[in-house]
């Protein structure tokens, strides 16, 4: 695979046995590019800005700058970029502050080195991958609401889906022919009619609720 097609990826850990671990995985997929690593939150957003990764693997529990401030910044300042939380703590706390960072993984340390890869290649392309013990803590931490009583445009649908699907703004913009600026004010209309902050959140209640229907 050429070195342009390949998914560029950072690795944000503060112990360097991890790291090391998980560079050795990348070695032997050749569809992933390591392009940085970072000790903590304000060394990844510096590396963000000099390497514009695709994907990001966060440890969220890091000294100087956490993961999940790490990541609320990152996707504030460079929204295409996907953060996959790589822990070791299953915690409920710390699974629902990443996710509201906007985080669109959140997965344990122990994954398979296939697993990861898959995740990584899942994620670039748009899908929202959770360990089962994430997705019932997002879940069951959503607004519950009848969906009679959410009432959707049919532009707003169709927004929502592809949100379900993983494109950015950009993306959404391009494929139903409207600015940017319209599709933003869709998606904060999206966002408070569904009661929720984050993309994340809107796509995984849309699934939950059968808001919209996705092709095939």
């Amino acid at each position: 695979m050429g070195k342009k097609n390949r998914i560029k990826v950072m690795i944000v850990d503060d112990h360097s046995l991890v790291r090391h671990g998980i560079k050795a995985v990348f070695e032997a997929y050749d569809e992933i590019l390591l392009v940085a690593e970072a000790e903590n939150g304000k060394e990844a957003i510096e590396m963000c800005q000099k390497y514009r990764p695709d994907i990001v693997l966060m440890d969220m529990v890091m000294p100087v700058l956490d993961g999940s401030e790490a990541t609320d910044k990152i996707i504030k300042r460079w929204p295409d970029i996907k953060i996959i939380a790589l822990t070791s703590f299953n915690d409920k706390d710390l699974i629902k502050k990443s996710l509201k960072a906007g985080a669109v993984s959140y997965i344990l340390k122990n994954i398979s080195a296939d697993k990861l890869i898959k995740t990584i290649k899942d994620v670039y392309k748009g899908k929202l991958i959770l360990s089962s013990q994430a997705t019932r803590v997002l879940l069951s931490d959503l607004r519950e609401k009848d969906n009679e009583n959410i009432e959707l445009t049919q532009r707003e649908k169709e927004v929502l889906c592809l949100i379900v699907e993983g494109l950015s703004n950009k993306q959404i913009a391009e494929r139903l022919f409207l600015s940017n600026s319209t599709v933003q004010f869709h998606v904060s209309n999206i966002l408070n009619k569904l009661g929720v902050s984050k993309r994340t959140e809107a796509a995984y209640l849309a699934l939950k609720q059968k808001l919209v229907e996705l092709p095939g």
